[in-house]
């Protein structure tokens, strides 16, 4: 109990310093996220074994930084793009229950994973399925989201047949990013098209566990 009232102060003082507006309900539940994050990290690999942070910092609240760049709408389709052990889409899910999301992963036990969470939490804006990307057909998103450790152009090949006009990509990368944005941009013909413009920001401010992290932005 003291860890999760410790997590809980955390995280609150986190928001609070950022203007993410969040009540004690939304922050209970993201650490309950945490704790069902790290039982099934036991069974299933979803996020690292040897953490040099908490996960409610290093991995739910880094989610969370997100919403600071884009501002999730009512009844938004998103689409969380490989997301593992449910991240970002989950804490983002919990945070705005009014915007639907997607997760998906080609890899089932996480999927599975997820799909526990997902009922556990009580989350009903939220659905994960076993699925490769290349075989979303049908479908159209507002934005896209990514914590993949993929190369920028890839995932905007992904985005571009994915996402509505206009729609957005948003990935949570590392390092020095320069040479891949370029690469991105100039291949974007190949991408429909997308993206048109891509934006990176710097968190290192935040949190000293978040010194070469940044937002990536690409617009259509």
């Amino acid at each position: 109990m003291k860890r999760q009232n410790d997590d809980i102060s955390i995280l609150q003082t986190l928001c609070a310093e950022q203007a993410i507006e969040i009540d004690l309900l939304k922050l209970q539940q993201l650490v309950r996220y945490g704790d069902c994050l790290e039982q099934w990290n036991q069974k299933i690999n979803l996020i690292s074994r040897k953490e040099d942070a908490p996960v409610i910092i290093k991995h739910i609240f880094h989610s969370l930084l997100i919403c600071r760049y884009h501002s999730f709408r009512d009844g938004e389709h998103v689409l969380d793009l490989g997301t593992g052990g449910g991240l970002p889409g989950i804490p983002l899910s919990i945070l705005f229950p009014l915007t639907r999301f997607l997760l998906v992963d080609a890899t089932g036990k996480k999927i599975t994973a997820c799909k526990a969470m997902i009922e556990e939490l009580g989350i009903n804006n939220a659905v994960a399925v076993h699925t490769r990307v290349e075989e979303l057909k049908g479908v159209e998103f507002d934005t896209v989201l990514s914590r993949q450790v993929a190369p920028l152009d890839k995932l905007c090949g992904y985005a571009g047949r994915l996402l509505k006009p206009g729609g957005t990509l948003i990935c949570l990368k590392g390092g020095n990013l320069d040479n891949e944005i370029a690469k991105t941009l100039n291949s974007s013909k190949d991408h429909h098209g997308f993206p048109a413009r891509i934006e990176q920001h710097l968190i290192h401010s935040v949190s000293p566990f978040f010194s070469e992290k940044k937002i990536v932005i690409a617009f259509g």
